[in-house]
Formats: structure tokens, sequence, C-alpha cells
């Protein structure tokens, strides 16, 4: 299938026309995937190149250790949709109560977040090479080679990423990290070039091989292994070998004669649709008043936020009720609570706690075949858990942050668990063909961002642009509702008037490609 191919971004100045497709997400990632894309390869080779890329190239936001990735995949020339889980595992000896004295407020380190104990076994690397076996065309040692000249050749220190390692002592406390981040005793200054040769060469150790395995399960595995066991961590050389990134079956709804896909838990999807169906069960795209339709896209979210952090975790170890929470029966009956609230003004009290997560590359690729990828990789929070592999130049993601501290929670740490994370990739088809595919970076406001996109674009069915560009809401399930400046000054009032403390914040950033009119469309906002 044939497709011309041309770009709107609503951040950025148009780009040059592409007649072989688009990756969006971040600079150096998108000129290495867009180099792969010319050269020949497809959407899923350009995207893991990227990925690879950028997580040397953006070392605050994921890493080659970072604890992993959410990705769907649209082949055969975009017909067949499969999601990829590389989240990370927790290491066999984690109990439910290890991050009891987080839970009880007497740890004012976080463990949790920072440190050994907050990296589980890294997903990434096991993730990208089940995307290349699966559906690439290129091999590793050829996808990895960006990455390498990266490490290889560094690139200018950002000020934000001296100002972070400057103000955290972990850095300088972490043998691994002091090496990587240091040069001369003091951090690295905003300018200097940053360069990881230990990571290169590791790097070119797997690219040899062509073949991750020996990051899980030879010398490098056991050299990981080992910097856990002297620091205190509990990741062993066999929770290395047993992690597996697995293909996964897509969530899935119709709206409109479109298909949304997106992957299963421990992945945030799951909320955007459940979201979306209570929406869809009112008649949401009908409702006359803008008022009343953000009204009840923030009732619908918080409904969903309050089961999401209430009932979700790992469904392999928890009773998830997903059947329940997706089903038709559940959607109506949530509309219906909804549509009374929306009718009285007013909204429907949850006594649920926040908390803060960032972090977070997303890259979107599509094809002039037609083929499309979503991948969303990630540390966490700045710089993981701040703590490196010494040797490897291997920072490590703080996967662990992302269970709940408290031991009877569904998403508790166990053994082997997977943490409830915020990845949304997502891929709307039409006609057993995919059109659109979305994800974000942002922590947890990823999950509101992508539901309001797909509400325009779906909902609504406005092209790609009007939809990334709508204006955005954030809750997590209680009365504190954050708005864009773009919001409407009457909208935001009304909010105000329902009884919602109102908060004026930055949304998630999107990274989307579409196919409108025989046309290739990229986005970033």
């Amino acid at each position: 299938m044939g497709l011309s191919a041309t770009s709107r971004f609503s951040t950025a100045a148009d780009r040059p026309r592409n007649p072989n497709g688009h990756v969006v997400g971040e600079p150096t990632a998108e000129a290495v995937g867009e180099k792969i894309l010319s050269e020949g390869g497809n959407a899923i080779d350009a995207i893991v190149a990227a990925a690879l890329a950028v997580a040397v190239a953006a070392p605050n936001q994921t890493g080659i250790g970072g604890y992993g990735i959410s990705a769907i995949v649209a082949v055969d020339s975009g017909k067949q949709v499969v999601a990829i889980d590389g989240n990370t595992m927790a290491p066999a000896a984690t109990q439910s109560d290890i991050f009891r004295s987080v839970a009880e407020g007497k740890d004012q380190r976080r463990v949790n977040a920072v440190g050994w104990l907050a990296a589980g076994v890294p997903g990434i690397l096991a993730g990208l090479q089940l995307l290349i076996d699966r559906f690439g065309t290129l091999s590793f040692s050829e996808l990895v080679q960006p990455a390498i000249a990266i490490a290889t050749h560094g690139f200018p220190w950002p000020a934000n990423l001296a100002a972070v390692v400057r103000g955290d002592a972990t850095f300088a406390n972490d043998p691994g990290s002091r090496k990587l981040y240091f040069r001369d005793g003091q951090p690295l200054s905003a300018g200097q070039i940053y360069k990881n040769l230990d990571l290169a060469s590791m790097l070119k150790t797997l690219a040899n091989s062509n073949s991750v395995e020996a990051f899980y399960r030879g010398d490098i595995a056991q050299r990981i292994a080992d910097d856990f066991q002297k620091n205190g961590g509990l990741v062993t050389a066999k929770d290395l070998a047993a992690y597996e990134a697995k293909v996964v079956e897509p969530l899935s709804m119709s709206w409109n004669d479109m298909t949304i896909q997106t992957p299963p838990l421990t992945a945030g999807g799951i909320t955007v649709l459940q979201s979306l169906k209570t929406l869809q069960a009112m008649k949401w795209s009908e409702i006359a008043s803008d008022i009343e339709q953000l009204h009840a896209k923030i009732e619908a979210s918080r409904w969903a936020w309050n089961d999401r952090l209430t009932l979700l975790g790992d469904p392999s170890f928890a009773n998830v009720p997903i059947e329940r929470l997706l089903s038709n029966e559940y959607a109506e009956r949530t509309a219906d609570k909804i549509k009374e609230v929306v009718q009285k003004k007013s909204f429907i009290p949850f006594p649920i706690e926040t908390k803060t997560q960032g972090g977070t590359i997303s890259l979107s690729a599509v094809d002039r075949n037609g083929n499309m990828a979503v991948l969303t990789l990630t540390h966490g929070e700045a710089f993981g858990s701040r703590v490196t592999v010494d040797g490897l130049g291997l920072t490590l993601g703080h996967g662990m942050s992302r269970f709940d501290v408290r031991p009877d929670h569904p998403n508790a740490p166990g053994p082997g668990k997977r943490p409830l994370h915020n990845m949304v990739p997502t891929i709307v088809s039409r006609s057993g063909q995919a059109n659109m595919a979305v994800g974000g970076r942002g922590g947890r406001k990823i999950i509101n961002a992508v539901l309001e996109t797909l509400t325009q674009y779906v909902g609504k069915q406005k092209t790609l642009s009007t939809a990334i560009n709508s204006a955005r809401f954030h809750t997590e399930g209680n009365s504190q509702i954050e708005l864009e400046k773009s919001t409407a000054p009457e909208a935001r009032e009304a909010m105000k008037q329902i009884g919602y403390n109102i908060k004026e914040s930055a949304s998630a950033t999107l990274s989307a490609v579409a196919i409108e009119n025989s046309q290739l469309h990229a986005s970033m906002r």
C-alpha cells in the first residue's frame, strides 16, 4: 500500500515530506528512526533503533537498564495488532511488606524509589529483542549501532540533568553513578561532554552476538547480579535468567466503527478503556453542552481511577475483576450514576490519595506500508533508582516504586510480580486497518491525556491534529482536577462551581501518527 507522507506538529514546525514514514517522540530518536525507514527498515525496526538510541541519549527519562517497556504494533500492513509486555519483574526474594517502613511514614529516604532495593529486573532489552524477533526485518546488531555511537562519542550535558545530579547525594554515594556522572570528583557541569564508554562496550558485546541473551543469562547478567548483591539489592542471576518479555493479547473496544486496542494489565490502558466505555454508554458525544461533556469526562475518569487505585494489580497474582470493569453492564451502571451527578452539578466523593509519578519516553512510528508501532520505555522518575552497575554504565530504573507500599493491596510487591504502570500505547483501527497510533510520557498524566485524545478522535471523529490539540484535564480520582491553560474560562469556572479543587497544570506529552486521506501524519503535544 503506497502512502505519501506529511507531518503536522502542534508544538514544532512541520517536517519535510518523508515518503518512508515517520518516527515521533524525541529528537534523537526521530533522527535515528527515520534514517532506518529511509534505508528500507519497517516501522518496528525504526522504533527499536530509536528506542535504543534514546535510552542512551535521554538517561534521565529512560535507559538500557530502565525498568520496562510497553508496546503495541500493527503489522501485516497494519492489519494485525499485537502487544508486548516488557515490564519489570520483582526479584524472587521480594516480600509484600518490603516497603512497610515507607507505608508507615518512617522512611524519608524512600527506599522503594531510590537505591538498589528500588530496582527490579530490567525489561527493556528483552522487550526490544522480542519486537525484533517477531516483527522486525533488521538484526539487533544493526539496530543498536546508533546507540553505541551516541554512548561512544557523547553529547553536551544538559543543564537540567546537571541540576538533578548535583541535587541528590545518591549519585555521589553510589560508585557506579559517581563514575558515570562525575568528573574529577565533581558532578558534570552543563555543557561538558557526557560519554558512557562502559555502556558502549557492553552494547558492542551484545551486538557481536546479535542478541541480548548475555544480559539475562550470561556473563553480563552475572556482573549485574554481583553488583546488586554487593550493594544490598535483591536481583540475582536466577531472577535475570527467569525474566521474559511477553507477547500479550491487547484489550479492545469498539466505538463509532473504530476499534481501540491497548496492552492489558499491568499497563495503564484498562483505565482509559473503562472511562471510554462509560462515556459511550452515556452517549457522551451527543451531549449538547461542552461544559456537561467536560463534567462527564472528569467523572468517568475519576470513577475509573478509583477502581484503578483500589482494585488493580498483576492479574497473575491478584484477583482483578477485569471482565467486570470492562463489561457493558458495569459501564451502563456507572453511566447512570454519572448522569445523576452531572444533572445535579455535583461530583461523586472518592477518598483517594494522589501520588506523583513522572518520567518516560514514548515513540510512535508508521511506515510506507501502513505498519504502525507505539513503544513507551521508562526509568520511572528522573534517573530511576539513581544507582548504576559499576563497569557497565547501566543506570537502573526504579520499577519497584510502581508497586503500592501497602502489603495488603492488589498491587503490593511480591516475588515475580510486575507492578502497575502508567504506559498506554494505543492503536485505533477502522475496517481492520490501523489508522492512528498514540502514546505518551508524563507518568500518571499519560492516562488522561490519551483518554482526551481518544474521546476526540474516536468519540467525535476529529482529525489527529484537532484531537491532540484539545484541552486536557487530569484527575486521579479525588476532587483535585488539573486543567490546561487552554481550557475555556467558562469551563474552568463551571468546574469550580461544581466543587472541584481546580489547579492549572501542563498535561502529559503525546506522540502520535495517523493515516488520513492516504497520507501519513505525525503530531506531538
